[in-house]
Order: C-alpha cells, then structure tokens, then sequence
C-alpha cells in the first residue's frame, strides 16, 4: 500500500475505534436512543451535503425500503444496542466485543445462504466463542444482571450486523455505495424518530462541551468521514486489505478508552483480544477470498 492507503487505513481504524469512546461518553448523559438519533441523523445530513456537492443522486425515492431494512439492521438497531450496553460495559470491552461481526457474519450466511462452512471457518467460529468466554471470565468486572445484559446486547449487535451485511450482497448489488452509506443512515434516522420523541431528555443540563463534541466526532467523523474513508480504501486497495481493518479497531478502542477514560486494561482483555482475533483472522480470510472471486467474475 502507499503511505496514503496506509494512512487511509489506519485512519478509520482510529476513527471506529472511537466510536466506542464517544457512545461511552454521551450515552450515559443524553440516553442511547438519543445518542444515535444524532449520530445517525447528523451523519444522513453530511452525506447528503458531500453527495449534492458531487452531483451523485441518492437514490432514496427508489431504494427507500431497503435502506430501511439496511438502516436498521446495519445501523438503528446495533448502534442503540451499543449505547445501552455502554451504561454498563467500558470502550474497551464494547470495542472488543464488536469484533467478533466476521464471526456471526458467518454463522448467518451458513443458517440464511445455506453457504457451507469448511473446517477452517468452524475452528474459527469455535476459537472465536473461546475468545469471548476468556475476555468475559477472565474480567474484573462485578456480573450484576445489567453487565450480563449488557453483554447479550453487544453480541447481539454483531448478530444484526451479520444480516445486514449478507442483506446488502443481495439488496444493493448495483447501487453506488456512497449511496447506500446515506440510505442507510437516513432510514435509521427515520425508524429512531418515534422511539426518540418518547426519550427526550427533561433538561439540557446533561448537554456538556464533552457530550457535545462527542456526539458530533460519532456523526462527522466516525460514521460519514469513516465511510468515506472506507469507500476509498475499497476503490484503491480492493476489500481483502480493507478488510485488514477489522484487526485494529479493537486495538483502538482500547487505546482511547486508557488514554481518554483512565481505563484499565487487564490480562483477560488481551489474551481475549488476541484469541478473537485469530478467530477473525481465519473467517474474514476465507470472506475475502470470496469478494476476489466474485469482482473478478464480474468484472
């Protein structure tokens, strides 16, 4: 890759690792809902502006129920699950557990696509459910039902991000991404509305800089410059070294979590951290095996 790629990677590596940080900071004070009702929101309107300004149609009147679908599967539902989770799990752990989004990606397209899954990908799977069972028995953490929910709503994010991912193969085959990144958060925005108007905060004390600040670096830079980023690097570098992002997310995650919140990492974290990610390593090779296939079969 060229110091720009590199620099494009590790970019948005940097800006979803933060993402973490930034729900962790203003979920607690605004509500999750709220929290992603900006982000989602915010995020429709910076790509609506950078698409006029490129002259690139939405696509919106003609797409419009799949990218609720996509809106919600790929963003309403993970990222509010998230945020709840945040009132009980660190960045770290949250970003950690995130990860493991090539595992359940898996699992689905073998239950949904009836793709069969070779020996490789079920040690995967197995050393990827191994991960979690060390980052999360190997904690310090105190188990009260909320963490333990917590816990089950982070995985279940994963789940919803393994079916949207399988869902946009077959629903945006011809659909210019930039596109579907706008549809996408423009229908979580508009399937949050209702939930949010019941959720609004009784004052605006809880409206720090802070909060503020974090709930615009989720919008602008981790979810519309973050696809920006990511639509580039898969133009430039082609998906199977894109895909190389998903390694360094966690990594940090974790970082602004210990350099921003005083988080404390721990032995579990890491060993955990390192077993997921061999899990990843041998799924997500597999997966971006197939994307080659499949763009050279169409090219």
């Amino acid at each position: 890759m060229k110091t720009k790629e590199l620099a494009a990677l590790f970019g948005l590596a940097a800006l979803w690792g933060a993402s973490f940080l930034f729900i962790r900071i203003a979920s607690p004070a605004i509500g999750p809902v709220l929290t992603i009702q900006a982000r989602v929101t915010i995020a429709a309107v910076a790509l609506l502006m950078y698409m006029l300004m490129r002259g690139q149609k939405t696509g919106f009147k003609q797409h419009w129920k799949q990218y609720l679908v996509i809106g919600a599967l790929n963003a309403s539902i993970p990222f509010t699950l998230i945020a709840i989770a945040s009132l009980s799990l660190n960045a770290s752990m949250l970003a950690i557990m995130n990860s493991l989004t090539p595992l359940f990606t898996a699992l689905v397209l073998w239950g949904w696509r009836k793709e069969k899954i070779s020996m490789k990908k079920w040690a995967g799977i197995f050393i990827g459910i191994t991960g979690v069972i060390i980052l999360v028995g190997w904690s310090p953490i105190h188990f009260t039902p909320a963490v333990v929910v917590a816990i089950v709503l982070s995985i279940l994010s994963t789940i919803s991000y393994g079916f949207a991912g399988v869902y946009a193969k077959n629903a945006f085959d011809r659909v210019p991404p930039l596109s579907v990144a706008f549809g996408q958060q423009m229908g979580a925005a508009l399937l949050l509305v209702p939930f949010t108007l019941f959720r609004l905060p009784a004052t605006t004390s809880a409206l720090t800089p802070a909060v503020v600040w974090s709930v615009v670096g989720l919008a602008v830079l981790c979810t519309a410059i973050g696809y920006l980023l990511y639509f580039y690097l898969i133009t430039s570098i082609g998906p199977t070294k894109t895909l190389s992002v998903t390694f360094m997310i966690p990594l940090f995650g974790m970082l602004w979590g210990v350099l921003f919140l005083n988080e404390q990492i721990t032995k579990g974290m890491i060993v955990g951290l390192l077993v997921i990610l061999s899990s990843i390593f041998l799924i997500s090779d597999i997966q971006a095996q197939r994307i080659v296939k499949k763009a050279k079969a169409t090219s």
